[in-house]
């Protein structure tokens, strides 16, 4: 059995639970474009100038991660979805970009390394949280393998740790 067929075998039951299949389909949807990532930010932001334009730092640096991703490294791999249209038992947009890797768990993952580098450690699990919800709601919904996620993980990690320096130098 492969890696992608055992992991979709043991994410099968969070498909039909009502509470996590609700979880995961939302969590899916608001990481489209990294929507979540953005808001937290703002929201991070609000009654500080400082935490703003780290808020703004966040959004842009996003917005680069996210045409890396899509824009270069998806279409080396070009690799096709488990499914064409997802799984039915969830309303969820269709990428029209390769599978692998995910750009979900590539942008949870860069988007919860800047936000612990800026706010600290007493946050750091509730990002590690979102970001875990968020990569992992790909396959749940059946847009993406369990390996796409390892790999937009990976992918993330490795842009996180390239722009936390860069953005600690630009807004301190």
């Amino acid at each position: 059995m492969s890696f992608d067929t055992a992991g979709d075998r043991i994410l099968e039951p969070l498909r039909v639970n009502p509470i996590t299949k609700t979880v995961f389909g939302i969590a899916s949807t608001v990481g489209d474009f990294s929507i979540v990532w953005h808001v937290t930010g703002l929201l991070y932001g609000i009654g500080s100038m400082q935490r703003f334009h780290q808020a703004i730092a966040l959004s842009v640096a996003l917005g680069a991660e996210s045409i890396i991703v899509n824009q270069g490294v998806k279409r080396i791999f070009r690799r096709e979805r488990p499914t064409v249209s997802g799984d039915d038992r969830f309303d969820v947009r269709t990428p029209s970009t390769s599978s692998f890797p995910s750009g979900h768990a590539s942008s949870a993952t860069f988007a919860a390394i800047i936000l612990i580098s800026m706010t600290g450690f007493p946050l750091a699990i509730l990002w590690v949280v979102m970001a875990g919800v968020v990569a992992l709601s790909r396959v749940v919904v059946r847009i993406h393998h369990l390996s796409d996620i390892v790999g937009g993980v990976i992918t993330g990690a490795v842009l996180g740790a390239i722009a936390v320096p860069i953005i600690s130098s630009i807004i301190g």
